[in-house]
């Protein structure tokens, strides 16, 4: 029994260390959510959308003007030119890596056009991130800096699936051929040398639309958990006034600062869904095509066990592409529609007129319309999420009746 007791209080005890370190390691975090577009901006200045204003301004845009000709226009272009300049769609794979190359190019000049709007979103979040000050709120935030790391991890160990997969079937056919059939406008087979420097653009240029493809599809979830994070953070701060501090005064300066930070989330929504509304409404439309020929290659095209797996990961990565966004879509919309209730949970009724006067304006302004829109039509949902899945299978069972 001495024993049992001794294993239980040293489990007991080692709980406990565990817990202090979490809070000390919250308490130490610096509270920053910018921090996570640092990557997104790296990814726009590498692939030519983010010019530097110092010297180097005109070298930087001769790079992003052969970047942009050899691989956002010249890239897809040889592997449209490879699919319909004989009047077939016989390569499967060709037409998908067409397809989200094209989408990729579009989107990144659309991401490009908008970037002052980041700018001002990255402000938003800088005042919020101001706001973050009890040791409640550091380890939730802690919490939630672990979340969206686990999306950018999730998104960066997908698209390295995806080539490392669609590398490792290039690398062991047995006859010389490329990553992917494409046109060029010369012979490829005639020399070792024009062999050598086809495969290593094709293998650049999927890198490089991988790296657009991450800041692009991981860019919208992150900010909208971001975001959830904060609403939340404002709901477990509103919920305290009255509680910690009987000076009514103190209470009505409070309630002010948080009706001054729902008014700043309501314009980071606003920002952020003028930002990903098109490219999203692209992304929705091209998943759902996506999915559909994925399909139809793992169960009519597929020769080897290579081709199989890189089919399998391309779909699953199809899918993983626009679910974290439906997901934080709809966990939006319903912690916005919440902040209602914990402004209740607060000490209220002990407070002064005018603090209620407040309240009732906080409380209206939650009835606001809060759902995210692609393209001004289609909902950033999960229930777009299913509508995708369900449309994409209908388009396959088309493709059956067809044959």
């Amino acid at each position: 029994m001495r024993r049992k007791d001794s294993s239980n209080l040293k489990k007991f005890k080692t709980t406990q260390l565990k817990r202090v370190k979490c809070v000390h390691n919250a308490m130490s975090l610096p509270i920053d959510s910018n921090a996570f577009f640092k990557i997104h901006w790296l990814g726009f200045r590498i692939c030519g959308g983010l010019p530097p204003t110092d010297k180097q301004r005109i070298a930087y845009f001769i790079y992003a003007f052969v970047v942009g000709v050899l691989v956002n226009i010249f890239y897809p272009l040889h592997l449209a030119l490879a699919l319909f300049r004989n009047g077939t769609l016989g390569d499967i794979k060709t037409l998908t890596v067409f397809f989200t190359a094209l989408t990729c190019t579009i989107k990144f000049f659309v991401y490009t056009q908008k970037l002052s709007l980041l700018y001002e979103i990255q402000e938003i979040y800088a005042e919020l991130d101001v706001r973050v000050h009890s040791n409640v709120e550091r380890k939730y935030f802690a919490r939630m800096c672990m979340s969206v790391r686990n999306i950018a991890y999730g998104f960066l160990c997908v698209y390295a699936l995806i080539a490392f997969s669609g590398e490792l079937g290039f690398l062991f056919r047995q006859e010389r051929s490329l990553l992917y059939p494409a046109w060029l406008p010369y012979d490829w087979r005639a020399t070792r040398m024009n062999f050598v420097l086809t495969n290593v653009y094709q293998f650049f240029g999927t890198i490089y639309q991988i790296t657009q493809n991450y800041i692009h599809d991981s860019l919208p979830p992150v900010a909208f958990c971001l975001l959830s994070g904060h609403i939340k953070l404002l709901g477990m701060r509103i919920r305290l006034i009255g509680f910690d501090c009987v000076n009514k005064d103190e209470n009505e300066q409070e309630l002010v600062r948080c009706i001054k930070d729902q008014k700043n989330l309501f314009k980071l929504f606003n920002l952020l869904e003028k930002l990903i509304s098109w490219p999203m409404l692209i992304q929705l439309t091209v998943s759902a095509f996506n999915i559909c020929i994925t399909l139809v290659a793992i169960l009519f095209y597929t020769d080897t066990l290579f081709e199989r797996v890189y089919y399998v990961i391309y779909f699953s990565a199809m899918a993983f592409q626009i679910f974290p966004i439906c997901y934080y879509g709809s966990n939006l919309q319903y912690l916005f529609g919440s902040l209602h209730y914990e402004i209740f949970c607060c000490n209220w009724t002990e407070q002064t007129p005018r603090f209620k006067k407040l309240m009732i304006l906080f409380t209206e302004r939650t009835l606001k319309d809060t759902t995210a829109l692609a393209g001004g039509m289609v909902r950033i949902h999960l229930d777009t999420f299913f509508s995708t899945m369900r449309g994409a299978y209908s388009l396959f069972a088309v493709i059956m009746k067809m044959k």
